[in-house]
């Protein structure tokens, strides 16, 4: 689950002090925003474009390491401000590359931390961006500009920009969040029936596991949830899926008193899960790798067609899915369905408009011109490049019809389903990790933002099994069968910044690191012997401190209800 925090006041004054520091004499330029030598006289001089290369880093695994400028998208913008990137990704575990780049207090010119952005933040990696932004982001302010109060941090500065600052907003019609997937096989065996419940959807798969127990030659698998310990939130967060809620993290809350209380150890969201899985294992639906395999594994059971359905988030693995519909196997895709514990629970999968204001990306304090930099952000955030680096260039990645609406013919929506394709032209690396438009804004002229919401990519994408399958369930799109989110003004709450060392993050990572210990434990043991678990889980648990939790979480998202961030 997400767990995000504030920069501590001591810190930000330890970084206030250290810039002054760095102010009073030396060489080194760490925690200044620019130096005299580096910036233009005034920010209505022209960027330069004299060639310049520099260092890039995110803590994604979006893929191989590359020269910006080896893709397409990285060409046209290095043509337009002279900039080319080092990218480097993530291999490996976050907190141990965080580490390092701490202990080493060397940095790349540019950092998209993901969830290790509390961590560099109270290590004085990034350099504060007010004045920069002042000087030379007239579209920073435009684009972020609403949002800046929301993700100043203690100190009042801001030290990155987040990749969410929705400009409009449009629903997604198809659903690229977290559901329980079922193998469209499966449903297709059975009638399209009606799968609302989790009893209804395991059901489902042991009916359709005996009469298919292999598929060309090896051991079809029931049930998978992609759950090691980097996605462990997938087996935490299907709880609150089933129960109703959408992923507020560690908390779900009540919509009628806007109280926020734990989900973990909770009798009848967490317990009736691990009970359910725990009883499937012992039938041999569940697939015991879940917590030890990784992305490339689990993506290999996607597409092997063995897999009969699984729990995760569809940005985790778009990837196998598409390689799948690539291929033309429509069968062995899957369909996303909105299960929950009973059918008096309204479900709640579709996010509402939200604010994500602790993911984002932020100069160095290493890094060589940082002008330069804010400057390349600057323009990225110009809106012909925002669609550049989303649908790409006019009558190349996208067509655009009499009416001025953006659309893919059939050769389009291919490349733009391939990976190589994506890797070579640039989207998989651009698209996320870089500033930019929220993934629900709309553009000037009424086009979407994102491609997946285009209403017209959404159905001219749809394939023969795609119309077969959401005719059955009498929807024109993926989401129409899902419910409307309700709205949630304080969204996400894991979101919110605790602090590093605080007793609300030590309890965070306790909770965590008690429910990888357990859960797994509890599924895979024999069913006799669940209910004793969990009173030694729920003994554990109860020597945190919940109460000083909860009492935080539920002061800052009150203060988001008022308005404050």
């Amino acid at each position: 689950m997400g767990k995000k925090k504030l920069v501590t006041i001591a810190m930000s004054l330890f970084i206030a002090a250290s810039a002054l520091a760095g102010c009073s004499g030396g060489n080194s330029n760490k925690n200044n925003e620019t130096s005299a030598s580096q910036a233009p006289a005034s920010s209505d001089q022209p960027a330069s474009v004299e060639p310049v290369t520099f260092t890039y880093f995110n803590f994604q695994s979006r893929g191989k390491d590359v020269m910006a400028s080896e893709t397409t998208i990285g060409k046209i913008l290095q043509e337009q401000t002279g900039v080319d990137w080092k990218m480097e990704y993530l291999v490996g575990e976050e907190d141990t590359k965080a580490g390092v780049m701490i202990a080493s207090g060397d940095y790349p010119d540019v950092i998209a931390p993901e969830g290790q952005i509390d961590k560099l933040l109270d290590a004085g990696a990034f350099m504060p961006l007010d004045d920069l932004i002042e000087q030379y982001g007239p579209n920073i302010k435009r684009v972020y500009g609403p949002y800046f109060d929301k993700f100043r941090q203690a100190d009042g500065k801001i030290y990155f920009l987040p990749y969410s600052a929705d400009q409009g907003y449009i629903g997604d019609p198809n659903i690229s969040q977290g559901a329980f997937w079922m193998q469209r096989s499966v449903l297709k065996e059975f009638g399209y029936p009606k799968v609302k419940t989790l009893d209804q959807y395991f059901d489902l798969i042991r009916q359709y596991k005996e009469k298919h127990p292999q598929v060309e030659g090896k051991d079809t698998i029931g049930f998978a949830v992609f759950a090691p310990s980097d996605t462990f939130y997938n087996i935490q967060n299907a709880a609150v899926h089933l129960a109703g809620y959408p992923n507020d993290g560690g908390v779900y809350v009540n919509m009628d008193t806007h109280e926020a209380k734990v989900v973990a150890g909770t009798d009848d969201i967490q317990k009736p899960w691990m009970k359910a899985l725990n009883e499937i294992y012992a039938e041999g639906l569940f697939d015991a790798e879940s917590f030890t395999m990784n992305k490339d594994q689990f993506m290999a059971k996607v597409t092997s067609g063995r897999l009969l359905g699984y729990f995760a988030y569809n940005w985790q693995i778009g990837e196998a899915t598409n390689n799948l519909k690539t291929a033309g196997i429509d069968e062995k895709r899957y369909a996303p369905l909105p299960v929950v514990f009973n059918e008096n629970i309204k479900d709640q999968y579709v996010d509402p408009p939200s604010f994500v204001n602790n993911r984002g990306v932020g100069i160095s304090v290493d890094a060589k011109d940082p002008v330069r930099i804010i400057q390349y952000f600057d323009n990225l955030l110009k809106e012909e490049n925002q669609i550049l680096v989303q649908w790409g260039e006019k009558d190349v990645t996208y067509s655009v019809d009499e009416k001025g609406r953006y659309f893919m013919t059939e050769e389009q929506q291919k490349n733009r389903d391939d990976t190589n394709f994506k890797l070579s032209y640039g989207f998989q690396y651009f698209e996320y990790g870089w500033p930019r438009y929220g993934s629900n804004s709309l553009l000037a002229d009424g086009n979407s933002y994102g491609v997946g919401n285009q209403p017209e990519v959404a159905a001219s994408g749809f394939t023969d099994g795609d119309k077969e399958l959401l005719a059955a369930y009498d929807a024109a799109t993926f989401s129409d069968y899902f419910s409307d989110p309700d709205d949630r003004p304080w969204y996400p709450a894991w979101s919110i910044n605790l602090g590093q060392g605080t007793p609300e993050q030590i309890f965070t990572t306790k909770s965590d690191d008690l429910q990888k210990k357990y859960l797994p434990k509890m599924i895979m043991e024999a069913p006799d012997k669940f209910e004793a678990t969990w009173a030694e889980y729920m003994k554990e648990f109860n020597k945190l401190d919940k109460a000083t939790y909860e009492k935080t979480m539920n002061e800052m998202i009150q203060n988001r209800i008022a308005g404050k961030w």
